[in-house]
This record gives structure tokens, C-alpha cells and sequence, in this order.
């Protein structure tokens, strides 16, 4: 039991150092050993757990997206309609973005060239979002002239333009700047959006890429 819960720490180490190395400097110039330096354990344990660097990558945007399906489910509400579900939703996400290297890799990965089909996060994110836009365009929730599919493709790339032009902890105001944009766009696109964006608090990531546990 000693060794497992070692080894479950050993790997939880891997995947935040991980983590931190692909948002900050992208899957291609991120290294093994800068890694398992990182993480503080020998290149022979990062090897034990993870062979390669894809394998690395996979672990972390299979868990990202996973926490990004979770936090977007559980924006839903009955009360506030589909179209504020998106709006709670958008806000559970900024704040996982400043919050969790894990999620916020997940996304820097989905949009690196240099993982080619490693586009995890960035579907599961775009999926939901224009399934939930539909719902609002059907309810009559969003302005005249917005498609689901044109709501998707603005929410999607506003998400991953705020993570490459700024990403949290290169500006400790950077998550104040994204819910001034969302509420200064939502707005734009809903029939009748919220006054502000609620507050909502975040979920923590599931299984391996839990890091947002000590929101």
C-alpha cells in the first residue's frame, strides 16, 4: 500500500509538472528531463509511468477534457435557460484557466501543430457549446442572426485567444480581462444575457489531472 500510494504521488508530480511545462512552452520544446526535473523525481520513474512524451501529452488532455465536460454539465440549470448555462458555464471555465495547469495544457495542446490530432479539449469544449447554443437558438435565446454554429466558433476561439495571447501567470489580471470580454460579447449574441457573469464555482478535475482540488 506504501509503494502504491507513492507511486500514485509520483505520477500526480509527473502529470502537474507536466502540465506546467506544456502551457508554458508548448509540446515541442518541453523535455523529458526538464519535466521529471520539475516534478522532482528521475528520468527512470517518469519512464515507469509514462514512456514517451505523447503518452505524457494523451494523459493530460484526456483529463482536461474530462474536466471540461464536468464543469460544463454543471453549469446547467433549469432556472436560468440554456443561454445562461452557457454564460456559467464560460465563467466556470475562465477561472479553471487561471486556476489548473492541467486544463489549461489541455488547451495549449489542442491548438499546438506539433500535436497534429490532439485536438481533445478543443472538440469536447466546441461539441458542448454548440449543442448548448442550439438549445438556446431553439428556446429563442439568442439575438436574430446568431447561429449555434456561429455562437460555437466565436465562444471557441475567444477561449483559446485569451490562453496563447495571455495565459494566467504570465498576467495576474488576466482572468479579470476575460470576464470583461465575455461581458462585454455575450451580450452580442444572447437575447436576453445576465447583467454580469455569475460567479460559479469551479469543479475539480477527475482522476489523474485533478489539480483544481485547492480552488
Amino acid at each position: 500500500m506504501v509503494k502504491q500510494a507513492r507511486a500514485a504521488r509520483t505520477r500526480q508530480a509527473l502529470i502537474r509538472a507536466a502540465a506546467e511545462a506544456f502551457a508554458h512552452d508548448g509540446y515541442a520544446r518541453a523535455s523529458l528531463p526538464a519535466i521529471s526535473g520539475r516534478a522532482g523525481v528521475s528520468a527512470g520513474a517518469l519512464h515507469f509511468h509514462f514512456p514517451s512524451k505523447d503518452a505524457l501529452a494523451r494523459e493530460i488532455e484526456g483529463a482536461a477534457a474530462c474536466s471540461v465536460r464536468e464543469l460544463a454539465e454543471c453549469a446547467r440549470s433549469a432556472e436560468s435557460g440554456a443561454a445562461g448555462t452557457l454564460v456559467a458555464a464560460i465563467r466556470r471555465l475562465v477561472v479553471a484557466l487561471a486556476a489548473d495547469p492541467v486544463v489549461r495544457a489541455g488547451f495549449v495542446l489542442s491548438a499546438d501543430p506539433a500535436r497534429g490530432e490532439g485536438t481533445a479539449v478543443l472538440d469536447t469544449w466546441h461539441d458542448w457549446v454548440r449543442d448548448t447554443a442550439r438549445q438556446a437558438h431553439e428556446a429563442g435565446e439568442l439575438r436574430a442572426g446568431v447561429s449555434p454554429e456561429s455562437m460555437a466558433t466565436v465562444v471557441v476561439a475567444a477561449t483559446v485567444g485569451f490562453e496563447r495571447l495571455g495565459g494566467p501567470g504570465r498576467d495576474p489580471e488576466s482572468e479579470e480581462r476575460m470576464l470583461e470580454f465575455w461581458t462585454c460579447l455575450l451580450p452580442r449574441l444572447t437575447a436576453a444575457p445576465p447583467a454580469r457573469m455569475p460567479a460559479g464555482e469551479p469543479v475539480a478535475a477527475r482522476g489523474a489531472g485533478n489539480s483544481m482540488a485547492g480552488l
